[in-house]
């Protein structure tokens, strides 16, 4: 299977006239996810060693457990997501599913409803890569502003605004308001508190109808706020990407259409 997969993507980067990079999705939990992930990951490195790879993978958590052997699956497969990617985006099925029920109101999320949130922050995140844009982000530069060492490169995420169709006319949307959401706990796609420790770099990708002015007004309202904390090495941590093109939204589905978003 390794073998006919390496085949398959070597074919289509072949076809490519610019190939920026890899981006990888997988369960760490899971017996797939954690072991072929990580012989391909492996495989990647060696065959494309000067080709960023951004890994978003799905760890496990004590309230939500699908298997017995997650906990060793997640610890013997992260080694490998040390040495053979760039950067590593964590996701949490316990922080989507607290998402979904509290900001969403779906009262028993399903796989669909975890999985159209997680694809609304992988599409946030690659919009500069899709549409030209006022200033855009590229992979390489994720690993640049993002990873201060090598091995520390675990990334936690966080999206605004969350809202469902039943509440898009009441919440505020401007650029400071969203900003600030994406600083909350409730809105990290992982399950920790940030006010218990301290941002190395932040980028905020932003799209829709937002100018470069107000990101900056935002930004020092976040930066006056005491429990938004830097390490003190790097006081001015921020790196911003803002694209014009508005989120969309999948027809049917729980999230509103907004005219502006920000992905952390």
């Amino acid at each position: 299977l390794l073998d006919v997969t390496l085949d398959r993507i070597r074919r289509l980067a072949d076809q490519c006239e610019g190939l920026q990079g890899f981006l990888i999705f997988h369960s760490v939990g899971g017996g797939t996810g954690s072991g072929f992930g990580s012989l391909l990951l492996e495989r990647l490195g060696n065959e494309y060693p000067k080709k960023p790879k951004l890994d978003f993978c799905i760890y496990p958590s004590p309230l939500v457990s699908t298997t017995v052997v997650e906990p060793y699956n997640s610890v013997l497969s992260t080694h490998a997501l040390l040495e053979h990617t760039d950067c590593s985006v964590i996701l949490d099925n316990e922080a989507i599913y607290s998402i979904c029920k509290e900001s969403l109101g779906i009262a028993k999320p399903t796989y669909k409803n975890l999985n159209r949130l997680i694809a609304q922050v992988i599409s946030c995140l690659t919009t500069s890569l899709r549409f030209e844009g006022s200033l855009n982000v590229d992979l390489n530069e994720f690993q640049t502003n993002l990873v201060p060492y090598p091995r520390i490169h675990f990334i936690l995420a966080s999206y605004s605004p969350i809202v469902g169709v039943d509440k898009a006319y009441h919440e505020e949307m401007s650029v400071s308001e969203i900003t600030s959401r994406s600083f909350e706990a409730s809105n990290m796609l992982c399950k920790c508190d940030p006010k218990k420790g301290k941002y190395m770099a932040t980028c905020l990708m932003y799209r829709g109808a937002v100018v470069h002015k107000e990101v900056q007004q935002a930004i020092s309202v976040v930066k006056s706020k005491k429990d938004v904390k830097f390490v003190d090495w790097s006081p001015a941590g921020f790196k911003c990407g803002i694209n014009d093109r508005p989120p969309s939204v999948v027809p049917g589905g729980d999230l509103a259409k907004v005219p502006r978003a920000v992905l952390m």
